[in-house]
């Protein structure tokens, strides 16, 4: 089967940097492509969640692509890439000095390997599992072409669930049979956890979080955490991403929690913590979810500033490390620095005095685009729940032309605290991570960050569901 390869870079992360232990040095690796007109292949590499260009090779005179070098490469799934994107996988472990015969029409279909016994049975693998699926599109089609035929669809049913019990029962004797491979181990991790019926109470009742608690309990279980191999599949970044996306509770206890597990577990192999630290890390660092800043402020404070990420430049740790520490102070439950400005009268006005159950504090300009639509949905919201609510807006513009704030105050009836950001008793910018505007934080009456970076259309929901909140805990 040609698949159409998604994304490559033509570089290499910092973080790939590992150490194999090499029988013989090098490697070389030949392929022959029938049928295939260009005359430059690429070898590639999965590397967590991408794929990399490793290698280049020209068609050489007696019809062969090599690639080769005196350094010998990381064991993993490998990639050999078309001019026009299309690529087959290869195992590269032990064995590195071997060929690869295929036509280009079909990768699957012809794939040959000599001098590599790990691609041998890989190849196997592929191969059966081609002619399986090739059983599977016409099945498909008949259910789809006669879905009113009951007996029909239960028969393509039947018929699939079996050619589904063959793949996974070849797997299995894959791995039976060859328990060292490398494809045993990405099975292994892959393999989804098989979830008992729950046990039933005395009573005659169950825990209905029985199934998600044993899932989550053994998700890991299959994960050989001392194999840094695993980087080089797409396996281990994908399970790690799943698990945090879709089986770990998104509160930040839950998270500080579990990301401290994956990392102590990763620590088996230093590639598999230097890539699972290096990807919760970004991954926090750039949540779309209002909060979970707080999870990189937490990873950056445990593991970077105390050294233990062993691979960052002084540079990058004093970066990512000043980061960390500017987000701290305007975390949610934080109480939000004092800011002390002018108003349109040059009298100083401090957030503090706002006397609301709530408070908008609103950083905006009066020539920004972004602002102009903004703005309008906050004032709505304020003037048709200020009282519902008991909001206060603290309003600072950003912008340097004080005749223009004050006419756009007055022609837009902005009744709340108007000041501007020309003077105040702090770099609100840096204090408050502003880096464009508008940009809302929504603070409790006593100034706590309840939110922040919100969007004017999120403000009626989150005001409905935090009070609604507020009051269940009564």
């Amino acid at each position: 089967m040609i698949v159409k390869i998604k994304k490559l870079a033509f570089f290499i992360l910092l973080l790939i940097t590992t150490t194999v232990s090499a029988q013989k040095e090098g490697f070389n690796i030949k392929v022959k492509m029938d049928n295939y007109k260009s005359d430059t292949l690429y070898l590639g590499n999965y590397y967590g969640g991408s794929q990399y260009i490793r290698d280049t090779a020209i068609l050489n005179s007696k019809g062969f692509f090599v690639f080769s070098d005196k350094e010998t490469l990381p064991g993993g799934v490998y990639l050999i890439i078309t001019n026009d994107k299309k690529y087959f996988e290869i195992i590269i472990d032990k064995e590195q000095f071997f060929s690869i015969e295929t036509q280009y029409e079909e990768f699957g279909k012809y794939l040959k390997s000599k001098g590599s016994l790990d691609n041998e049975v890989f190849y196997k693998f592929v191969n059966f599992n081609r002619v399986k699926f090739e059983d599977v599109t016409p099945l498909q089609k008949k259910m789809q072409d006669m879905k009113d035929n009951k007996d029909t669809v239960e028969w393509c049913k039947a018929r699939l669930e079996k050619i589904n019990e063959e793949i996974g029962d070849f797997k299995i004797k894959f791995m039976q049979d060859n328990p060292n491979h490398l494809m045993t181990k990405v099975f292994k991790s892959s393999k989804d956890v098989e979830v008992p019926d729950p046990p039933k109470n005395a009573d005659g009742s169950i825990d209905s979080l029985f199934s998600y608690k044993f899932y989550k309990q053994h998700y890991w279980d299959n994960v050989d955490f001392t194999d840094d191999r695993l980087l080089r599949t797409p396996v281990y970044h994908t399970k790690l991403d799943y698990y945090f996306k879709n089986v770990v509770y998104q509160i930040n206890d839950t998270l500080f929690a579990e990301c401290d597990k994956i990392i102590e577990l990763s620590r088996a192999n230093k590639e598999l913590f230097k890539y699972t630290l290096w990807f919760l890390t970004n991954k926090f660092e750039k949540s779309s979810i209002m909060g979970q800043d707080a999870v990189f402020v937490h990873l950056v404070e445990k593991y970077y500033m105390t050294n233990q990420a062993f691979w960052v430049t002084p540079t990058i740790l004093e970066s990512i490390s000043k980061r960390a520490m500017q987000l701290k102070p305007i975390l949610i439950g934080k109480v939000a620095p004092e800011l002390i400005m002018p108003d349109t009268n040059d009298r100083y006005v401090s957030l503090y005095s706002s006397k609301g159950n709530y408070t908008f504090l609103l950083f905006w300009d009066t020539d920004c685009g972004h602002c102009k639509v903004e703005v309008p949905k906050i004032k709505k919201f304020y003037d048709e729940n200020k009282v519902k609510y008991g909001l206060q807006v603290f309003s600072i513009d950003t912008d340097a032309d004080l005749n223009r704030w004050k006419k756009f105050i007055r022609d837009n009836n902005h009744d709340w605290i108007n000041v501007t950001g020309t003077k105040t008793n702090l770099d609100y910018h840096k204090a408050y991570d502003i880096i464009s505007t508008p940009v809302l934080f929504i603070l409790d009456k006593d100034f706590k960050i309840i939110a922040k970076h919100i969007s004017a259309d999120d403000v009626p929901n989150f005001m409905e569901k935090y009070t609604e909140m507020k009051r269940m805990k009564k």
